[in-house]
């Protein structure tokens, strides 16, 4: 008598997520299991932040912080003591040193290797990882028929989506330099093969960390020319500092959540101004905010969620997304030195002219302006408006009606599970999301903390609808995810 297949669970995405869910299932199933992870592009176990190859490139947190385990806290300053540069750095430094992002991917692709050809043979999940790219997905009974560009079908019993950011927003005029050879639609693609000679200039637009990683890559290199970045805003990241321990935020007995929005901005300016005047940086605020963060976001009415990011997102976003003090020390640097500019104004247009980009700007007070360069590269940030995907799969999920917009159109809409709520308001039977496609849910859906949580949770999640979690197990997954769930 033949026993029954095992459950077949499909993770589309190889990055930090579907990397640490597909690790997650085979450290917590005590049951057979197949996971298949579908990989498109790039590095399998990177992603796009992990998979850079250039030394310059630093983590955005200390290494302290950075373990993908949320059980084992120090698990990657100890994985860190593995490599003969590390081995010697006293731990105070280490716990404390702004990585290499390479070098945590070599780490996300450790734990990938480890458990995709593990030890013990007597595992009972196998991992299987797929080059190729999910095109497609529909209902196939009580499972799921996944349709891959190669021309090959995955049959599965549930699929994770982990598909990550989306490419920046396509700006007015880019159909006009589409082939332009200075022009760069995609700041994660390799475009150093295309920096000009200094005199020709560079425009970089946006100004948030995707521009900084090429502002620290153009230093790196020497490129004596001059950069300019553009943004709204005209705000780089700020730089992480040690602070306080402010026992007064928040307020004893205060509830963040059921503040509201303006409740909230006013208790953050009363506390700022009070930090300020003690010679404090009032930044750490945001800090304090983590914990509380989602279930202030999911508590938020729609109107609020869009005037937060109408009036107060860029500013937040400069605060929380801190940069290591190392990067923010060049960029001050170049900004005193002139080889970087910034221009606060909005992109009205791109377009072609001769050998150069024009790119049209206009001011918040009107005024209108142009910059012109040999190399033009859209560091906008990830494309958010989720019913305009340009992902194939998510288009197919939106037409189908397996998957629907958040409120807030910022991903998808989803329960408390992760599982994906269908057009008709049917809870999906076997899709689940995590990673950025829950910004619009819970607003912190980007860095590892959150990431790790939720990768650990829909792992749990799917483990325990289909068999019993390995001993020992549950007491443990479940505190490691209150970070997250809180």
């Amino acid at each position: 008598m033949t026993s029954p297949s095992p459950r077949h669970i499909v993770i589309i995405g190889g990055g930090f997520s579907g990397t640490m869910a597909a690790v997650n299932l085979a450290r917590l199933s005590g049951s057979p299991l197949r996971v298949t992870l579908v990989n498109h592009a790039l590095p399998s176990g990177r992603g796009v932040a992990y998979g850079t190859r250039r030394p310059e490139h630093l983590l955005n947190v200390a290494a302290r912080n950075m373990t993908a385990l949320p059980e084992y806290p120090n698990h990657f300053v100890e994985w860190l003591r593995t490599r003969t540069e590390y081995a010697g750095v006293p731990d105070a430094e280490l716990r404390e040193t702004f990585m290499p992002r390479r070098v945590y991917g070599d780490y996300l692709r450790s734990l990938a290797q480890h458990y995709t050809r593990p030890v013990d043979q007597r595992s009972p999940v196998t991992i299987e990882l797929l080059d190729d790219e999910a095109r497609d997905l529909e209902p196939d009974g009580p499972r799921a028929r996944i349709t891959l560009a190669s021309g090959a079908t995955l049959a599965a019993d549930q699929v994770i989506l982990a598909t990550g950011n989306e490419p920046p927003a396509d700006l007015p005029g880019h159909e006009t330099v589409a082939s332009h050879p200075g022009w760069c639609a995609n700041p994660w693609i390799d475009w150093e093969g295309k920096i000009p000679a200094p005199a020709d200039g560079i425009v970089l637009l946006g100004t948030g960390l995707t521009t900084v990683d090429a502002i620290i890559t153009l230093l790196a290199l020497d490129w004596r020319g001059t950069i300019h970045a553009v943004s709204r805003n005209g705000l780089l990241p700020e730089s992480h500092f040690k602070g306080i321990d402010d026992p007064h935020f928040p307020p004893a007995g205060v509830e963040l959540a059921g503040l509201g929005l303006e409740g909230l901005v006013r208790l953050v300016e009363e506390h700022c101004a009070r930090l300020r005047a003690q010679g404090v940086n009032p930044a750490m605020i945001v800090d304090k905010f983590r914990p509380h963060t989602q279930r202030i976001w999911q508590a938020f009415s729609d109107a609020e969620r869009r005037e937060f990011v109408a009036r107060h997102s860029a500013r937040w976003n400069v605060l929380r997304h801190r940069i290591a003090p190392s990067i923010h020390r060049q960029l001050t640097a170049a900004l005193d030195s002139g080889r970087l500019k910034i221009s606060r104004a909005g992109v009205t247009g791109v377009r072609p002219a001769g050998a150069r980009i024009g790119v049209d700007l206009r001011a918040r007070d009107g005024t209108v302006s142009s910059l012109e360069a040999a190399l033009v590269i859209n560091g906008t940030g990830p494309h958010t408006r989720f019913s305009a995907t340009r992902s194939p799969l998510l288009q197919n999920l939106l037409r189908r009606g397996l998957a629907q917009p958040d409120t807030m159109d910022m991903g998808v809409l989803v329960g408390a599970d992760f599982g994906l709520v269908e057009r008709g308001g049917r809870h999906s039977p076997f899709l689940y999301a995590i990673g950025p496609l829950l910004r619009g849910t819970l607003w912190e859906s980007i860095a590892v903390p959150e990431l790790r949580g939720q990768a650990l949770r829909v792992a749990q999640t799917l483990v325990d609808a289909g068999a019993p979690a390995k001993a020992g197990w549950a007491e443990t997954s479940e505190a490691a995810v209150i970070e997250y769930w809180i």
